[in-house]
């Protein structure tokens, strides 16, 4: 009824396990878990029933009754098609049968979500792929981690691993809401460092699921890894890439000196590279990350929330604090997205670059240096925002 996670494949375990399943055959260092796999118990509804409750029960025993993640790993997702990327449910921190099961159930569920209908309604993707009849659901063991984040190996010769980082889980990292370090590997193993204003971090909650808090001062602006690791989590991207036969997308854990794969996928759209440093810029230009590539001419829309989603129209440019899965569907009316954290690395930043809408990230005070209705021009190759 469960299948192991060493034993994943596309039939029964979805993309996102059955890659890391095979990554577990070669011997890379990736959590333990097991896989829900698609079954007749969610023809009719995503609720688990009481064999298949039993069945998790005795597998968190065999793990030891750990904290765990509940992620999707739907038939379609984690593609070189398409990454889907922050689009189905992901829990982090279950504990016990009851909250597993809880979020196994939720994982299925956001397959009937109007965000990843929009997703695969603008990436060319079959209805019949979104359902929750075809939705395996992973859970894993959480590392409990120093230091994570999102690594995209070279996409062609030549080209630099990239990393980004910053304190506690990932879920800062690919939410956006932290802009993180940003490394760069060269070809010749040359690592270059751009130290970001880590502000927050996401731990796990001892009381159950996460918790974010304030970062101390003096680690805010302390680099999270050291040249070591930096080239050891380079060297374990290119292998993965071998491996897989082509370029990934590689989210990771250090926890006590430990590197961990979490999860990889083909990276599914060019990403710009790191723009210039200048020591001045025009008074009216303001600059971040790039993000998506592009330039746009637009009218600027602030958004701060949901409660702000229906003052867009099309072809405004959104300027926001942070974008989460929630704010996909903005992505199909906006010219470009400007946000005030994040890296190009994070989930908003890859489907910004899947759908072809600029993006520049890590603006600050953007939301208060930009009003609404001013006339920008976004340039997402060069990071740049100009009020004109």
């Amino acid at each position: 009824m469960l299948t192991a996670l060493s034993d994943a494949t596309p039939s029964n375990g979805g993309g996102k396990a059955a890659t890391l399943g095979l990554l577990l055959r070669y011997g890379l260092p990736v959590p333990d878990g097991f896989v829900v796999p698609v079954g007749r118990d969610q023809d009719t509804h995503p609720k688990i029933g009481p064999a298949l409750r039993t069945a998790i029960a005795h597998e968190l025993e065999r793990l030891g009754d750990p904290v765990v993640a509940v992620r999707s790993s739907a038939a379609n997702e984690d593609t070189a098609h398409a990454s889907a990327a922050g689009q189905y449910e992901s829990i982090v921190g279950a504990r016990g049968v009851d909250d597993v099961c809880e979020a196994i159930a939720a994982c299925r569920a956001s397959a009937h979500t109007a965000r990843v209908v929009d997703y695969w309604h603008r990436t060319g993707g079959s209805s019949a792929l979104y359902s929750a009849h075809s939705m395996a659901v992973l859970v894993q063991r959480v590392i409990e981690a120093n230091v994570s984040g999102v690594m995209f190996t070279p996409q062609q010769a030549g080209d630099p691993t990239r990393i980004e980082a910053s304190w506690g889980l990932g879920l800062a990292i690919v939410g956006g809401t932290v802009t993180p370090d940003a490394y760069e590997v060269a070809a010749d193993g040359a690592i270059t460092c751009t130290v970001a204003g880590k502000e927050t971090r996401t731990d796990l909650n001892m009381r159950g699921g996460v918790i974010t808090s304030t970062v101390a001062a003096e680690m805010q602006t302390t680099r999270t890894l050291d040249d070591d690791t930096v080239a050891t989590l380079a060297k374990l991207g290119i292998r993965i890439a071998t491996f897989l036969e082509g370029p990934q997308d590689v989210e990771w854990a250090v926890a006590d000196g430990t590197v961990w794969i979490l999860q990889t996928r083909p990276i599914t759209a060019a990403l710009p590279a790191t723009h210039a440093r200048y020591s001045t810029v025009p008074a009216q230009t303001l600059t971040g990350r790039p993000g998506s590539h592009g330039n746009v001419t637009a009218t600027a829309r602030v958004v701060r929330g949901p409660s702000d989603f229906p003052t867009v129209q099309r072809g405004d440019v959104v300027i926001c604090p942070y974008t989460d899965p929630g704010w996909t569907p903005l992505f199909t009316i906006a010219a470009g997205v400007v946000t005030e954290t994040g890296g190009a690395l994070s989930h908003a930043a890859i489907v910004a670059r899947e759908y072809g809408v600029p993006a520049v990230l890590g603006v600050t005070h953007a939301t208060t240096r930009i009003q609404n209705g001013d006339k920008v021009t976004l340039d997402g190759t060069a990071g740049t925002v100009t009020l004109l």
